[in-house]
């Protein structure tokens, strides 16, 4: 049963770091194209009271888009509803991934935050290393690489 958990979890943590890297290059490609590289830099040099605050926008901009997701499965119409939840954690990931990462040391000033950083971060390695130790995950790592060495041959 564990080796299934573990082949399980290795397969949501492999798509997980695919769907990171394109949300990371989305995020910066929409930065520059909305050309907030300024607002990027005054967020990276902000106090930590304001960066709390900039942390907090995007859960609130993401909350209500999951309420009406929710409220569409409870309607009764299933795919819209997982379609509106997948774009709220998409949305959600680009947002919170990128304000967090700009304003992490001022965040970390504040205990309880940095107690459930540092709390969640030592979880989150632990599982980390336990996943990648399962055939799954290197077989998928493996792949991964061929995927990407046979499109960049297909694109040259």
């Amino acid at each position: 049963m564990k080796k299934i958990m573990l082949s399980c979890l290795a397969v949501v943590l492999i798509i997980e770091e695919w769907l990171w890297d394109a949300l990371s290059a989305f995020g910066h490609s929409l930065i520059r194209w909305l050309n907030l590289e300024t607002v990027e830099q005054w967020l990276s040099q902000t106090s930590p009271p304001l960066a709390l605050v900039a942390f907090s926008i995007p859960l609130i901009i993401v909350t209500p888009i999951n309420l009406v997701a929710f409220g569409l499965l409870a309607h009764g119409l299933i795919l819209q509803g997982i379609l509106l939840e997948l774009l709220a954690k998409l949305l959600g990931t680009v947002l919170i991934a990128r304000v967090f990462a700009l304003t992490k040391p001022q965040l970390l000033t504040f205990t309880f935050l940095r107690v459930i950083y540092t709390t969640v971060t030592g979880w989150l390695q632990w599982a980390h290393q336990k996943v990648t130790e399962t055939p799954v995950y290197r077989w998928s790592k493996q792949f991964k690489a061929e995927a990407k060495a046979r499109f960049a041959a297909w694109l040259n």
